[in-house]
């Protein structure tokens, strides 16, 4: 497994890495919020950006962007569109997603992007290229809010953002007691053991999986 590295941030190594969400709904929420996130100095900071008022007003978002890459300084900054079906504030079509992604990374304020990688092979794939193209990395992801599907499943959808280049594949699932925990840990085993090439996220969610996000 390869670590990857963003400005000054070592993945895959170490410690376990703290990346804290910010979920303002204004341009001065988001920024206010960040001033304190980064007084925490946490190792990442997650803009989710389906939260922003504006965010269909790609203007608002790069001025958005600018701001918090001010504040920030060099803590690592990942942007998520995270769509209603994968739990996210707002739906969009996948052209205008893959636009809005695309030309966030092209701003050169932000460090990563998330893709969710069921939006279609196509689309993820031109988001990939074109995060790649600009220099931004890509976390590839899934998130399922009612199960937790067989350990064989998760090591697939992991294995496909690995295969469709995503520099770190991250799968989130939802607990129904401890055992599907275990079962979680027991993919993330063997996807690092025998298929990851570069680092993985994966969770179980809830206060049941909470465990997962400091051991997995």
């Amino acid at each position: 497994m390869v670590p990857i590295t963003i400005r000054d941030l070592e993945i895959g190594t170490g410690m376990p890495k703290v990346c804290l969400p910010i979920v303002g709904h204004t341009q001065y929420e988001i920024v206010s919020q960040t001033m304190t996130i980064a007084s925490l100095k946490p190792d990442i900071v997650e803009w989710r950006v389906d939260w922003f008022e504006g965010v269909f007003d790609f203007a608002k978002v790069e001025d958005v962007l600018k701001d918090l890459r001010t504040v920030l300084g060099n803590i690592p900054l990942l942007m998520t569109f995270r769509t209603s079906k994968e739990g996210g504030e707002k739906a969009i079509e996948p052209d205008a997603y893959a636009e809005l992604n695309i030309k966030a990374a092209q701003t050169g304020y932000v460090d990563l992007i998330d893709v969710e990688i069921f939006t279609g092979d196509e689309i993820v794939k031109k988001i990939i290229d074109g995060a790649h193209a600009a220099g931004v990395k890509v976390i590839a992801s899934n998130h399922d809010f009612f199960k937790t599907p067989a350990k064989a499943d998760i090591i697939y959808r992991l294995r496909k953002m690995q295969d469709m280049n995503a520099d770190i594949p991250k799968i989130a699932v939802m607990p129904q007691n401890k055992k599907d925990v275990l079962t979680l840990l027991a993919a993330t085993e063997e996807m690092t053991t025998n298929y990851a090439d570069r680092p993985i996220i994966t969770m179980s969610m809830a206060g049941t999986g909470v465990i997962s996000r400091l051991c997995g």
